[in-house]
């Protein structure tokens, strides 16, 4: 049996280059300079600037939706996007691509449209009473026709499928739906242009306007107070809120209006708790979660992969693209702001087995970690984010990266000590980022070379293989700090740690751990066949193509994992780094001691086998 007429889009197969339907009219404005006020073409770049600006519409509300630290309170919906819904809804502009290719078609249908004035004051009054009297009425009248039987199955469930409402998806629909919108919506510019009023300042108002109410309507944000409803009750019927339109999503047979309650009324398809829910929704919710991982950011490009920047992007693993140069400055502007705000911020959260997890972020990028001047007021910051935590009964705080380096804070102790009576537990997660990488090396070596060996992670790890009688170069200049480490192996093991002070005594070793730093220079020393198993941050960059380069260590979440809709840096989907990992098995086992200084070897395998017990797998 085929698929329903109309109910597929016709380019789905081109991918990103469906935009190249925007071809002809793009080289007709150009061949025709439709940017001088004289050309007979100049409707083409007026209409390719509308859409423009449609576009921008639905995105601007899309980021503000998903700006959890200044929405979290008043979403109506509480999951989060997760990555199955953000997949479904990655074309939802084709309905735009629809519509120019339907303006385009009445425009060369009716010459007369070319030369609409810029201005006619007239036009705004008579569009605003066709869409009253037309547009609202035949969309309530279609909508209910779309949720009947055949119709509902084969076009508008789509719509429907998407959990959790977003502006991206009030244009996920099929062709058809889209095609009855846009005559819809052409209806009341028509009128205005029938009547000899009609203007291109018409066209761009009422267009934008009725994008701005679907997008706000969609944004799953109550942006409306409740005060105004209940001083004027008759401003329920004239404007919708995102709460009323949400629960449409929710309940499919109630709501159905466009923009005006007042045709739910008439068709007795209100639903009655539309007001007390948004009245709640308005009021807002504190949210507890019970575990928060506490990020940084890492570059200035890096800070453009979040949620409310572009959300396609953000759940995708990081990388340069050349889309993102031009938004650098911006992002810079952004950077400098946030170094006078520094307020820690909610970035995202997922849900585990229906417990809350969020992930919080101090406004500081990695090169500010590594200013002197700059330490004092980076730990200020992560010791108010546990503060916090601790004030709203987070139950476990786990520290990203450099939040935790042991020269900024001896990896989280300075808080702990500090605060000895913080009912949060703070976590390094370490200990299980120590066990991911020892699990990588393949059973059976003999030797390894490890660089940052007096490290918190070098030090755990060079005397967990020494138990395992594995002999461990450790690469150090400080013989004081070798002989303390060696010193905390039994007897019988202190012979499988040796120190040494230059890469080239590694150089018939092929199993290099690398916790420091590697320039080209010293990873030639390194034989062919190599694995470089990594735990520097940031990562060394792979100059040897004759050798293999693992990634900072990472475990992937478990399967039950909901809403969790973004990557973490380079990480793929449903990947978090090791500490995070760790973070989430301390919580979920319920330890109740604070991870933080130095690790604690004989729980490498502890921790190891919970976090395999609880369903998180090596990435």
């Amino acid at each position: 049996m085929g698929a329903a007429f109309l109910a597929s889009w016709p380019w789905d197969n081109l991918g990103f280059y469906k935009y190249v339907l925007y071809g002809p009219l793009v080289g007709k404005a150009v061949a025709s300079r439709a940017w001088e006020a004289a050309s007979p073409d100049r409707w083409i770049l007026l209409l390719l600037v509308l859409f423009g600006l449609r576009a921008l519409t639905y995105q601007l509300w899309s980021s503000f939706s998903n700006m959890l630290f200044a929405t979290r309170r008043r979403r109506i919906v509480r999951d989060g996007v997760d990555f199955e819904q953000i997949d479904k809804e990655w074309d939802w502009d084709n309905f735009l691509i629809l519509q120019i290719l339907m303006a385009a078609t009445a425009f060369y249908a009716f010459p007369s449209l070319r030369h609409l004035p810029l201005w006619d004051a007239r036009g705004f009054a008579v569009a605003a009473l066709l869409h009253v009297a037309v547009t609202e009425p035949l969309f309530y009248a279609a909508h209910r026709a779309f949720h009947s039987g055949h119709l509902y199955a084969c076009y508008h469930s789509l719509h429907h499928s998407s959990k959790v409402p977003q502006p991206f998806t009030a244009g996920f629909a099929t062709p058809l739906e889209n095609m009855v919108l846009g005559a819809l919506m052409a209806a009341p510019l028509a009128g205005a242009c029938a009547a000899g009023c009609g203007s291109v300042a018409v066209a761009f108002a009422y267009v934008l306007g009725f994008d701005f109410l679907r997008a706000m309507g969609h944004c799953n944000v109550e942006v409306f107070p409740s005060a105004p409803f209940q001083a004027l009750p008759v401003l329920r019927y004239l404007v919708y809120t995102p709460t009323y339109h949400t629960i449409h999503h929710a309940k499919r047979e109630a709501n159905f209006c466009l923009f005006m309650p007042l045709f739910d009324l008439l068709g007795s398809t209100l639903d009655d708790q539309s007001w007390e829910m948004q009245e709640q929704a308005s009021a807002g919710v504190d949210e507890v979660p019970e575990f928060v991982f506490l990020a940084h950011v890492v570059d200035v490009m890096q800070s453009l992969h979040v949620t409310f920047v572009l959300r396609t992007f953000a759940s995708t693993p990081f990388g340069v693209q050349l889309f993102l140069l031009p938004m650098w400055p911006f992002a810079f502007l952004v950077m400098l702001m946030m170094w006078v705000w520094s307020k820690t911020f909610v970035i995202s959260n997922y849900n585990l087995r229906g417990r809350l997890h969020q992930i919080w972020a101090v406004p500081r990028y990695g090169f500010q970690y590594f200013l002197p001047f700059a330490k004092d007021g980076i730990n200020k910051q992560i010791e108010h984010a546990i503060l916090r935590a601790n004030k709203m009964g987070v139950k476990v705080l786990s520290l990203a990266a450099l939040n935790k380096n042991e020269a900024l804070n001896g990896g989280g102790t300075l808080f702990v000590n500090k605060h000895p009576d913080l009912r949060v537990r703070v976590v390094h997660g370490n200990t299980l980022t120590a066990a991911v990488i020892l699990n990588e090396i393949p059973k059976g070596t003999a030797e390894v070379f490890l660089t940052g060996a007096t490290s918190k992670l070098g030090r755990a790890i060079a005397l967990y293989l020494c138990k395992k009688r594995v002999r461990v170069m450790m690469m150090t200049l400080s013989t004081e700090r070798f002989q303390k480490i060696q010193k905390e192996a039994p007897a019988e093991f202190q012979q499988y740690l040796v120190q040494v002070t230059k890469y080239r005594s590694a150089q018939h070793c092929k199993t290099w751990i690398v916790g420091k730093w590697l320039s080209p220079r010293e990873q030639r020393w390194a034989p062919s066949g190599t694995h470089f198993h990594q735990f520097v941050v940031p990562p060394i960059i792979g100059f040897r193509r004759d050798c293999t380069y693992g990634k900072l260590a990472a475990m992937r979440l478990p399967k039950d994992v909901q809403g969790l809709g973004t990557c973490e840096y380079s990480l793929e989907r449903g990947v978090v780094h090791a500490c995070h990992a760790g973070g989430v098995v301390h919580f979920l086992e319920g330890y109740t001691h604070h991870e933080v200084g130095a690790i604690d070897v004989d729980r490498i395998g502890v921790v190891w086998e919970a976090a395999l017990r609880h369903g998180l797998r090596p990435a």
